[in-house]
């Protein structure tokens, strides 16, 4: 049974989470992690300093009695000393037997700017702390990765294959996924009364509504599928898309009908998902000219950072660099050039 952070929470903390879902308008999702991410963080606070609550399994250590007295003892030596813990011997999967000990250092950088969060706050908005314990403290080193992506013969390929008794269902799915790189999140959240003629209002992370305006493909999908759509009554009768059960898609069965067209497509689902599309659909728009401000206003994403790293997977601009070098041409002695017609 999921944790409602409003009866676990102590006042100090109750607030915090609050503000951030009244004021801030952040989704409940967002802070029922930041609940379980300052709960874990008391839990480690308070076992570090009462040697008898090591005999209490941590789990089960309660957190109602933190407050701003406690909370103006914690130095920046605390912080550092619960990555280490995050990062040496925290269970990775607490319903795992065989679950490994060692959080990866996204993982930590997230939970860390849960608790940078919540200091900026105690100091910032309700003034109730002069030192941030948190104000000189560096996150954990992310390794830098690219996005995988599906080029584009691989994804007409994805489309191309797709069949079955909910064809015109999955294929408007991955459409949409590939054309207006949406969330998960946001393709199962889709209403019937969304669709604008040529536009489509998705509601994004954060509550934040955008919209995406849908070329032909997208158009011509929609309408394929909602000639097919089952009518329906009931809570999910504006749903969009609907399950074999008449309900709301749900995210499993999303994750399972990407996986399973990209396997019928002759493409690697164990290296693909619905975000990997996301991907696909970003890159597949810079890689033709489409401005990366645009492409940010596509996506939803609030910083334009998150979009940048799109343009770095196959940038042409960098091909041409490459082949300017006055030394791209030089031949290997006694070797005859790829591009050179053999005598």
């Amino acid at each position: 049974m999921a944790s409602d952070y409003r009866f676990e929470s102590p006042k100090i903390l109750l607030d915090f989470l609050s503000y951030h879902e009244t004021i801030k308008a952040h989704s409940q999702k967002t802070v029922d992690e930041y609940f379980l991410d300052l709960r874990n963080f008391f839990r480690y606070l308070k076992q570090s300093r009462d040697r008898s609550l090591l005999d209490t399994p941590f789990d089960e250590i309660s957190i109602m009695d933190v407050d701003i007295n406690l909370i103006r003892t914690v130095s920046l030596t605390d912080i550092y000393g619960y990555m280490t813990y995050l990062s040496r011997d925290r269970v990775i999967f607490h319903n795992s037997e065989n679950s490994d000990k060692g959080l990866s250092a996204a993982t930590r950088a997230r939970k860390l700017a849960t608790i940078r969060s919540f200091f900026n706050y105690l100091c910032n908005k309700v003034h109730l702390l002069e030192n941030n314990p948190c104000k000189d403290i560096d996150s954990p080193k992310l390794k830098k990765t690219l996005p995988r992506y599906l080029t584009l013969n691989e994804s007409l390929s994805l489309l191309d294959s797709v069949d079955g008794p909910n064809r015109e269902r999955d294929y408007c799915i991955l459409t949409l996924f590939l054309n207006c790189g949406l969330r998960i999140s946001e393709l199962i959240g889709l209403n019937r009364s969304d669709i604008h003629e040529d536009a489509l209002r998705i509601l994004g992370k954060g509550n934040k509504v955008r919209i995406v305006y849908l070329n032909q493909a997208c158009q011509s999908a929609l309408k394929n599928y909602l000639a097919v759509r089952r009518p329906i009554t009931g809570k999910d009768q504006d749903a969009l898309f609907l399950s074999g059960q008449n309900k709301r898609i749900s995210r499993s069965m999303v994750h399972t009908l990407v996986k399973n067209h990209l396997s019928h497509a002759g493409l690697d689902s164990t290296q693909y998902s619905s975000h990997k599309l996301r991907h696909t659909a970003a890159t597949l728009m810079l890689q033709n000219g489409v401005d990366v401000k645009a492409v940010q206003e596509v996506l939803g994403h609030e910083h334009l950072n998150t979009t940048e790293i799109y343009t770095h997977v196959d940038n042409e601009s960098l091909r041409i660099a490459a082949k300017a070098n006055p030394l791209s041409k030089v031949k290997i002695k006694g070797k005859i050039d790829d591009n050179e017609e053999q005598e």
